[in-house]
């Protein structure tokens, strides 16, 4: 499912127009966005949550080559399924 998919499956089911739907769905991705942005986590019960971790730098290989690379640390944001999704899935 794409992002249109998404907005067209939340107005469907929300009654809203798609343009509303659109402007919901850009409002949730912003506010999760800037929450992690600022280290927040962010939890939605029965659905999930996000938060931010770091990951440290490390040495890699490259594959074509062979050749030994550094790779620098970074911020990644890691996702946790909450208990009724995990359960509607399986």
């Amino acid at each position: 499912m794409n992002k249109a998919e998404l907005i067209d499956q939340i107005a469907s089911q929300s009654g809203l127009s798609k343009a509303d739907s659109k402007k919901a769905l850009d409002a949730l991705t912003g506010a999760i966005t800037g929450s992690l942005k600022k280290g927040d986590k962010i939890s939605l019960v029965g659905f999930g949550s996000f938060s931010k971790s770091k990951r440290s730098a490390r040495t890699g290989r490259n594959p074509q080559t062979g050749k030994t690379i550094s790779i620098p640390a970074k911020n990644v944001i890691k996702f946790k399924a909450g208990k009724d999704l995990s359960d509607t899935v399986n």
